[in-house]
């Protein structure tokens, strides 16, 4: 039994079930007892591994990317570089090390900034950071960047963004909570308040009972602040995540604890909670902003980018080990049954300005 758990069942004995958003703020961002604000979960000691912690290669292909829309957007010298959710600071260091070779310039003259809002990862970061040749900066909002032309990152950012849920129930569709049991333990119960199918995604009307649909007004809410502030200042943003092109109805929430799926409602504060990304809506807000968007795969993207390419130079003069380890790294980031294809990258930018590297544009 968690601390959080205990505060839980006892603010919904208080005032009733609470909704999957107001649960999932809870167990990642509570100041004292949330999973991203307590520990640092990241890497192969942590609960789970992200891509640029499986290789320094797509660090640095996401580097050359960001050359690559500094230069599409004219090559401004006030540009601001951010990461938003960096993790422990690997993917930062790996793009701006990179960088530093492939835009000497870009690196002279830019801000990098981390925007991170745990007090503990943002040590992590600055440890992880100390020795890169950069000036790096931090802030806890996205609305206080510096002002100028904004090249952001975000990697594995929207999935821990909380969303609602909502079940098919007698035909109706209603509001997905947590609740109470009768034995006084969390569980999931549908809320009293119905919702109309035409707001849900895609195939709700047709969908039969039990089934689970989901929305995330505040990852829109986010892509927003983002889309405004590139289409008032210039910019582009790619952010990549564990997700889905196109919408459809499903039930996508997850817990991941050491390495392995946890259950959903039985520790909270100490397992990750997650959802697959829906792009489309987000691509649709940055699209309302008068931006232009592009969307791929993990795979399709990073092969554009020159993975094999880079995999071959890392690997020319290595032993035997170290080049079957290239290949294996080079198969989970982009291999279409491993990262490849569950991953999805979308990239904003203004009209005209999409880098061309990106490989499919819509």
């Amino acid at each position: 039994m968690t601390a959080l758990r205990t505060r839980l069942e006892r603010l919904i004995a208080a005032q009733g079930p609470i909704t999957v958003a107001e649960f999932m703020a809870v167990c990642l961002y509570d100041p004292g007892h949330g999973y991203y604000m307590a520990r640092n979960p990241f890497g192969r000691d942590g609960d789970f591994i992200t891509a640029p912690e499986i290789s320094q290669m797509f660090g640095e292909l996401v580097g050359v990317w960001v050359a690559s829309a500094w230069n599409a957007i004219g090559r401004p010298e006030n540009l601001v570089v951010a990461e938003i959710g960096p993790g422990r600071g690997t993917l930062m260091k790996d793009m701006a090390r990179t960088l530093l070779k492939a835009a000497p310039d870009l690196s002279r003259t830019a801000r990098f900034v981390l925007v991170e809002v745990s007090p503990r990862l943002r040590d992590a970061q600055a440890e992880t950071l100390k020795d890169t040749p950069a000036r790096f900066e931090w802030t806890t909002d996205v609305d206080a960047l510096p002002a100028g032309p904004l090249i952001i990152v975000g990697n594995e950012l929207f999935d821990a963004v909380p969303i609602h849920q909502y079940v098919r129930t007698g035909g109706v569709w209603r509001e997905r909570m947590v609740g109470l049991d009768e034995a006084g333990q969390l569980a999931f119960v549908a809320g009293p308040a119905a919702i109309d199918p035409v707001l849900l995604p895609p195939g709700a009307d047709r969908s039969p009972d039990g089934a689970i649909a989901e929305l995330a007004p505040a990852r829109i809410a986010l892509m927003g602040r983002i889309a405004g502030r590139i289409a008032a200042q210039g910019g582009a943003g790619l952010f990549i995540d564990y997700g889905h092109l196109a919408p459809g109805v499903g039930d996508t929430l997850q817990a991941m604890s050491g390495h392995a799926y946890d259950a959903i409602l039985d520790r909270p504060g100490e397992a990750d909670l997650t959802s697959h990304v829906d792009f489309e809506p987000l691509a649709a807000q940055a699209r309302r902003h008068g931006l232009a968007t592009a969307a791929s795969t993990q795979g399709q993207f990073l092969l554009s980018m020159g993975l094999l390419e880079r995999a071959g130079r890392l690997g020319a003069n290595a032993g035997s080990e170290v080049q079957h380890r290239i290949r294996a790294d080079v198969e989970r980031l982009a291999g279409p049954d491993q990262m490849g294809e569950l991953l999805k990258v979308l990239c904003i930018a203004q009209p005209g300005s999409l880098p061309q590297t990106f490989p499919i544009a819509s």
